[in-house]
């Protein structure tokens, strides 16, 4: 007994062990590779920060304390405890944030809440084709410090890989991060070793660890400081995908890899650059690189460019989950989604999101042709996402977990005002390609709030035609139909009515099957559903159930394993291969109705017209369905 039980502790270890790696290789990819570039912005471009012993030992102090203050104590000890049963994100908390008290305040406070909050899911996009794009470019560019020759290879190199990188993607997260794990651990190794021959060389930087540095620097070069923050908040750009990749790997083994290898690596390399700079400010040029010994550059480069493959995965992973929450939560059209691993749910890979990040991240990295180019563009969309990340945070503290106000404030205003500061600097470059992360966040809100309203819309217009199910029961015994032998199934987006395609079905081929079922797909606010909840049976007439299935925001429903769930738990006799499966398609036509302005019901029927079709996403078998167009003008 006891071996047995030392062989399930071992099993249960080395599972935490692999997820701690794999996190590494996934979750702290964007943060891991800010070191290229981060320290260089924030002496390079036109703000002109004088290279002094004090200014040096500021900037060094401001990093420190924005890694400890919003990834340590911001994300790692509050914000990630407010996980949704594991998942994490800013849909994840807005889902938390929904099931808020009903006071009559509730309703208007949802209403802005989910606003603010699909705003800053959709900030997040924009900032996820950016992440690829300046990670693998100032990873390449690495060759131009090595030999000045090489430039004209960068952005060619640099398209090849990301072509790699996003085709690599179908394989799945888990295989990743089994893959790139001991990559990225290898590459923070690296940073730390980087970062202590740099501290050799000038030992007085360790100074910058105390805060008072910062402080001084603040005081002294208000203005200039100011602006020097959006290169500051370059080194914590990460920090909200950490958050969203929660479910992926849980919060313990992402808490353990943070402060047990990636914070002190990365701390060790900033103050390495930041000795550097020290002893020789010509070294501005590119600290990280020059950091090392010539001899060494070359196979820096490479494993450089390894990391920064890695860092984009963070993003990317990122964005699929976030996707599938907008799509449950009734955000987005259906979209493809497959799923990439059999032991971990959470993992998955959607093919139409990932070639459009791809060709965004090509399209940046043509455009924009330098890392320094791009870090104008990077970090106002993420500053803004963790501003509302803390707004809502606040909520969720107040009206979920009924702490009282002066706690809530007391961990919230400390946050919100560094990251006002933030999003404040950041905003300083618009004008050099910061408008691209807010011009996409603002195109994906309207589409997530078009896309939202247009289904609410559409709903009451189909409820005008929907039939009481006791009216639909006296008819029925009053005209019988013709019976036919199997089983209907009939899915509805309502649990009270009849389904329009059983109407439909009655009106024109004037026959009912012998068993009739009525099902409804049910999304929860959590994101899984037990099974012991996952299903809700009813047998209101001899022939005829009516179904309930309920699957969280995080699961892809599917409706034949709810169906054999039926069948064993519940006693429905069903025959898959007598039971054919009636589906609604409505066509959108826009009308005049006055619901939603015209350009915006045009955008819903073009949503609608590329959404993925029922059969695939409920996993049907394509071969014993059929669907009943129907017209309907918005």
């Amino acid at each position: 007994m006891e071996q047995v039980n030392s062989d399930t502790c071992g099993q249960h270890q080395g599972r935490r062990w692999a997820l701690m790696l794999g996190s590494l290789g996934v979750v702290y990819g964007d943060i891991g590779t800010s070191p290229l570039y981060s320290l260089r912005e924030c002496f390079s471009g036109t703000h002109g920060v004088p290279l002094t012993p004090s200014n040096i030992l500021g900037v060094i102090s401001l990093i420190a304390w924005t890694l400890t203050v919003l990834v340590s104590v911001k994300y790692l000890t509050f914000v990630m405890r407010a996980d949704n049963r594991g998942e994490g994100g800013i849909l994840a908390l807005l889902s938390l944030m929904q099931r808020a008290s009903g006071d009559p305040g509730a309703g208007r406070r949802r209403d802005w809440i989910l606003v603010l909050g699909v705003f800053g899911a959709a900030l997040l996009y924009g900032d996820g084709m950016i992440t690829p794009a300046i990670t693998v470019l100032g990873a390449v560019e690495g060759l131009s410090v090595a030999t000045p020759q090489l430039h004209a290879f960068v952005l060619p190199l640099t398209m090849l890989v990301l072509i790699g990188l996003f085709s690599f993607q179908r394989h799945g997260t888990e295989k990743i991060g089994n893959i790139f794990g001991p990559v990225m651990l290898f590459w923070f190794v690296a940073l730390a070793l980087l970062g202590i021959r740099g501290v050799f060389m000038s030992p007085e930087v360790v100074a910058a660890l105390s805060p008072h540095y910062a402080i001084l620097f603040l005081a002294e070069n208000t203005k200039v400081a100011f602006v020097v923050l959006g290169a500051v908040f370059l080194v914590v750009t990460g920090a909200e995908a950490l958050y969203a990749d929660m479910g992926h790997f849980g919060l313990r083994p992402i808490r353990a890899a943070w402060f047990s290898v990636a914070f002190p690596a990365l701390v060790l390399n900033y103050l390495g650059q930041g000795a550097l700079l020290l002893k020789n400010p010509a070294a501005v040029e590119n600290p990280f690189y020059l950091l090392a010994p010539s001899w060494g550059v070359y196979p820096l480069v490479a494993l450089s460019t390894a990391a920064a493959v890695i860092a984009s995965q963070a993003l990317i992973s990122g964005a699929y989950s976030l996707t599938m929450q907008a799509i449950q939560l009734g955000l987005l059209p259906r979209l493809r989604i497959q799923h990439t691993s059999q032991s971990t749910r959470g993992q998955i890979y959607m093919p139409q999101v990932n070639w459009f990040l791809m060709i965004s991240c090509l399209g940046l990295v043509l455009s924009f042709q330098s890392s320094s180019r791009l870090a104008a563009a990077y970090g106002i969309a993420v500053s803004m996402t963790m501003l509302i990340t803390t707004f809502l945070f606040y909520w969720a503290a107040r009206h979920l977990w009924k702490w009282p106000v002066w706690l809530a404030l007391l961990v919230c205003l400390g946050f919100m005002t560094v990251e006002a500061a933030f999003v404040g600097a950041n905003i300083l470059k618009f004008l050099q390609g910061g408008w691209f992360p807010l011009v996409v966040g603002a195109i994906l809100c309207t589409c997530m709030t078009t896309w939202r309203t247009g289904r609410q819309i559409l709903r009451q217009r189909l409820a005008v035609s929907s039939m009481p199910f006791d009216l639909f029961l006296a008819d029925l015994e009053q005209s019988p139909p013709r019976r036919v032998p199997g089983t209907a199934v009939f899915l509805s987006g309502s649990s009270t009515g009849i389904p329009l395609a059983l109407l439909h079905n009655l009106k024109h081929n004037q026959v009912l099957h012998e068993q009739v079922i009525l099902l409804t797909i049910q999304t929860s606010d959590a994101p899984y559903v037990s099974p012991v909840r996952r299903l809700e049976v009813e047998h209101p007439h001899p022939d005829i159930y009516r179904l309930i299935g309920r699957f969280g925001f995080m699961e892809q429903p599917d409706i034949p394993e709810l169906l054999v769930q039926a069948g064993q738990e519940k006693g429905l006799k069903l025959n898959m291969q007598r039971t054919t499966f009636f589906l609604s398609r409505e066509t959108i036509r826009t009308g005049k109705a006055k619901d939603m302005a015209l350009w915006r019901r045009q955008l819903f029927g073009a949503l609608s017209r590329n959404a993925q079709a029922a059969t695939a996403f409920f996993n049907l078998p394509a071969n014993r369905v059929v669907e009943l167009g129907m017209q309907v003008e918005l």
